[in-house]
């Protein structure tokens, strides 16, 4: 069953940014794009970088180790070294708040 966790502010991540967030026994990094939120983990599915590190460019986040670049939007591998996709998870922002959806 889904659930909604409040993770942090709205105003704490800044357009083009992504911030990590400890959730339970997950790190998840929430990306800022043009004002829409993004959830996924926090982790390069390649060698287990901080993904919150990298640069966020549009809808596509690198990894700052070995560049590979993730879609924020669904977690999608887009480049190598990486090849499997990082999870994503649905965003509502509601008064502020950035709650994520966790199974």
């Amino acid at each position: 069953m889904a659930e909604l966790v409040n993770v942090g502010k709205a105003d704490e991540v800044a357009p083009g940014h992504a911030k990590a967030y400890d959730v339970g026994d997950r790190r998840i990094a929430v990306c800022n794009v043009g004002g829409t939120y993004y959830a996924i983990d926090d982790v390069c599915t390649h060698d287990g970088g901080p993904l919150d590190q990298g640069t966020l460019e549009g809808d596509q986040i690198e990894c700052p180790r070995h560049g590979a670049r993730f879609d924020v939007t669904d977690g999608r591998a887009l480049t190598l070294p990486a090849v499997q996709p990082v999870r994503s998870y649905p965003v509502q922002v509601e008064g502020g708040e950035i709650r994520v959806e966790l199974e």
